[in-house]
């Protein structure tokens, strides 16, 4: 059976809708499921049975024996949390549990990273292990996922197979119940349904346009894609960017959602937010070449494919992956 962490989540249910497709059934969902919003990601999939966050790890040491893959995608993905404890205690040592009992059964791993990872990225966007104990990341989310990284790179005893993916900007199906947290298409969709306009952080740099600011945005069914392949072929263990490699502005993304509704752009600026305006990022953009090199070839979506694809099939329609 496959182990799917955070499972009613964005990524999680998506991954856990393309492993049905895959036809695999016997699956084994981790998360808290005690939030109506986020159990309707799970409508219409099939699974062995759903295990509570809080009871996996105990359930895990005794069941090894009928696990074959775990993807480890659970975790506190709230840049604006700042309790360490609790991010200590979801990101870090869960994730350190999950890894130890993999490692002691042989039981591959794919576990979610991030790219805030990269902090400012002065340092750049390799997935490099040499500079992983470097990165400064701008936020206690950010500082969680690379702790982890330090410690799975130091550790002589690992999974058979194992991959951690420096997510970078997701947007997809599935994300409905992230408020804050979605993705700036969401939020644009929504904006322009109730305004007809779309407002964008102003620039607070001289050397960006407004609405300049750059990302690397990915569409989630292209993540899913790349974590399949890392569960069939078993490439290289080690950390892996997950973006498109190319990073578009927040001013072609407004563009692409007006065009993906068919409406006329109405695009404005607005202060960026004090409380995130010292850690804001002004570019992201991911060196992809170490998994194109491990043999992954299929094309990712163009942020217009994406966003197209996304407003069309899931926002207009009020539908789940």
């Amino acid at each position: 059976m496959i182990v799917v962490t955070g499972a009613a989540g964005f990524i999680g249910s998506v991954l856990t809708g393309a492993l049905n497709d895959e036809g695999q059934e016997d699956l084994i969902l981790v998360d808290k499921f005690d939030r109506e919003d986020k159990l309707k990601n799970l409508a219409n999939k099939q699974y062995e049975m759903q295990i509570d966050r809080d009871d996996f790890i105990a359930w895990f040491k005794n069941n090894t024996d009928v696990v074959d893959f775990v993807f480890h995608i659970g975790a506190r993905t709230d840049t604006t949390e700042f309790d360490m404890d609790l991010l200590n205690r979801l990101n870090l040592n869960y994730t350190k549990d999950i890894w130890t009992i993999c490692a002691n059964a042989d039981i591959p791993l794919v576990y979610a990273s991030s790219a805030a990872t990269y902090g400012d990225g002065s340092l750049g966007y390799n997935d490099d292990h040499n500079i992983v104990e470097q990165l400064k990341p701008l936020n206690p989310y950010g500082i969680s996922k690379n702790e982890f990284d330090k410690w799975a790179l130091k550790q002589d005893k690992t999974p058979p197979f194992w991959y951690g993916l420096k997510f970078f900007n997701v947007y997809g199906p599935n994300e409905y119940h992230k408020g804050r947290m979605a993705s700036v298409i969401m939020h644009a969709f929504n904006q322009i349904n109730e305004t007809g306009g779309m407002k964008l952080f102003r620039s607070h740099r001289p050397d960006y346009a407004d609405g300049g600011q750059l990302r690397d945005f990915v569409y989630v069914k292209d993540v899913v894609e790349v974590m399949l392949f890392l569960w069939e072929y078993e490439v290289e263990s080690g950390l892996y960017n997950l973006g498109t490699g190319k990073a578009r502005t927040f001013l072609d993304l407004a563009k692409a959602t007006f065009a993906a509704m068919g409406k006329e752009e109405n695009i404005s600026f607005i202060d960026t937010p004090e409380d995130i305006r010292d850690k804001y990022q002004y570019f992201t953009e991911a060196n992809m070449k170490k998994l194109l090199d491990q043999g992954y070839a299929v094309p990712f979506y163009s942020l217009e494919e994406g966003v197209k694809d996304y407003v069309q099939e899931f926002l207009m329609k009020e539908d789940y992956y």
